[in-house]
């Protein structure tokens, strides 16, 4: 596992920004009564994980974040809907697990209802200005996103990748577009950690939709990158 100090600023825009944090945030338990606090910020990301926090306030690009967030959150959200099996959460839903020791805020994150129906996560529900909310899921969740941010690299690849690993997530992609092409991983359970799943022609099976998923891009007349997430039957 990973070590990191307790906290860990990723930028010069997190240490400026006014966090306060409660020194009991630096344990699981005192972190998670914080992010389901009044008191947690509504920006940035803060993320308790190999024992640590991990602050995180600089803005999404939507270029190389949001927009492929948006169309990934699309065409899963169309998918999950028609099947009716699960939810596609995006954004704003905390997921922890506890024997692992991490709790985060993935970019996109998909429960099925069966995993909820057999207990392996539960959702906790919170009571914000006198209305009641789900806002955290605790256990093990079906299928996790998180895009690569420049301030991210690590937390995304290594400490998260570890995490997600121990908490029994069945399948966590990774897409990447800070280089000159896209990283699109789809990862699942192998001996010891995640293994990459292999495409074949560009396409890559996901055990939890079961579809295959290709993701492409083309630049517009604005100079600006189109991203589509293209889905077939596999």
């Amino acid at each position: 596992m990973a070590d990191f100090p307790a906290v860990t600023f990723l930028n010069s825009e997190s240490v400026a920004l006014p966090v306060s944090i409660p020194a009991s945030a630096t344990t699981l338990a005192g972190f998670r009564e914080w992010a389901l606090s009044d008191d947690f910020p509504e920006r940035g990301k803060i993320t308790f994980v190999a024992g640590g926090l991990i602050v995180d306030m600089s803005p999404e690009s939507f270029e190389k974040h949001s927009d492929i967030k948006t169309e990934i959150s699309r065409v899963l959200s169309n998918l999950v809907r028609e099947q009716n099996v699960g939810r596609l959460h995006i954004d704003g839903v905390l997921i922890t697990n506890i024997p692992a020791g991490v709790s985060n805020e993935p970019d996109i994150v998909y429960l099925a209802k069966e995993t909820v129906s057999s207990g392996r996560a539960k959702l906790i529900q919170v009571v914000e200005k006198s209305v009641q909310s789900s806002k955290e899921l605790v256990g093990t969740v079906d299928w996790v996103l998180e895009i690569v941010s420049p301030s991210s690299i690590r937390k995304d690849n290594v400490l998260l990748r570890e995490a997600y690993y121990r908490s029994g997530i069945g399948e966590y992609w990774i897409v990447d577009v800070l280089g000159d092409a896209i990283d699109f991983q789809v990862l699942v359970p192998g001996e010891g950690g995640y293994v990459a799943t292999e495409p074949v022609e560009g396409w890559y099976r996901s055990p939890t939709f079961d579809r295959e998923f290709r993701l492409d891009r083309e630049k517009e007349d604005d100079g600006y990158w189109l991203y589509t997430l293209h889905m077939r039957e596999g």
